[in-house]
């Protein structure tokens, strides 16, 4: 059996089980105790979400509300995972096609049946673990589907961003749909990352530029993502540079749109500059945007 080792671990997260748990509590206490801008919802069930990938100490608190609004509906049968990529990689999305994912709260197994379905159903999918070695955009979503969806196995596949993305979300909406599967789809993505560390600066740095990453460029992505605009997702990630996870957001709408979803919801809006400001005491010149949607 394949077994994908948790790389990022004590870097990302948490190393140990009980530190990973601890974390994991951690975030979950700061997210009740946020005043973002969710709203109550009555629907049945959550067809996909916006999740981002930070470390924990940043990103982990919207991330998990995102999964736990999930897991507070029926749980699905499988969680398919699309992911943003910062490694080489090539033109096609890879799918990590069986085994499991080791984290420290153990065996994460992979859907394996629905992977090989996706696979054949989709033709857009090639079957590459070791392509997702050194990726952490999955990795660290993984430990928060164990915890709060416990059992229920993962379909990891990297996107490139390019044409290829909102093709193969349909593909595997429509496949998930067609076969009667109970699926979440998931999408790990940062929003905009600004300033000199990261080379993008067009409105220079400063308080105001900050502000404009967030209040606007983010923004801009997030309104496509609520309006559910795959088609235009990949575009505005390259051009406006506001998320790291175009192909990932493009396949993630196009297959919640075709399995069903009609609106997202956001939950959460975030940046890393304002989290390391006011609850690390850190000030920064940089700063990433985090978003937490879901749809139904």
């Amino acid at each position: 059996m394949m077994i994908r080792e948790a790389e990022f671990a004590g870097r990302f997260y948490a190393a140990t089980k009980d530190a990973c748990l601890t974390s994991i509590e951690s975030c979950l206490e700061r997210t009740d105790l946020s005043t973002g801008v969710s709203t109550e919802s009555d629907a049945d069930r959550i067809i996909g979400g916006i999740v981002p990938h930070a470390g924990w100490a940043y990103s982990g608190p919207i991330a998990v509300r995102v999964i736990r609004e999930i897991a507070s509906r029926p749980h699905p049968q499988t969680v398919i995972v699309f992911g943003a990529i910062h490694v080489l990689h090539g033109n096609m999305p890879t799918v990590f096609g069986s085994g499991a994912w080791e984290t420290p709260l153990g065996l994460a197994a992979v859907d394996g049946r629905m992977a090989e379905r996706l696979m054949g159903q989709t033709g857009l999918l090639e079957n590459d673990p070791h392509a997702h070695e050194h990726e952490h955009s999955i990795e660290v979503e993984v430990p928060f589907v164990q915890h709060l969806l416990p059992g229920v196995p993962i379909v990891p596949i990297m996107v490139p961003v390019n044409d290829k993305a909102t093709a193969l979300g349909w593909a595997v909406g429509r496949a998930c749909r067609n076969y009667g599967i109970k699926a979440v789809f998931l999408c790990s993505t940062d929003l905009t990352h600004y300033g000199p560390g990261f080379g993008f600066t067009p409105k220079g740095v400063g308080a105001e530029a900050l502000r404009w990453s967030k209040e606007v460029n983010d923004r801009r992505m997030i309104e496509l993502m609520l309006e559910m605009r795959g088609d235009d997702a990949v575009k505005e990630a390259v051009t406006q540079k506001n998320a790291c996870g175009g192909g990932a957001i493009a396949a993630t709408l196009a297959a919640c749109q075709a399995y069903g979803a009609k609106r997202g919801r956001l939950l959460e809006q975030a940046t890393s500059h304002e989290i390391g400001r006011e609850l690390l005491g850190e000030e920064s010149s940089d700063t990433v945007g985090y978003a937490g949607i879901v749809f139904e």
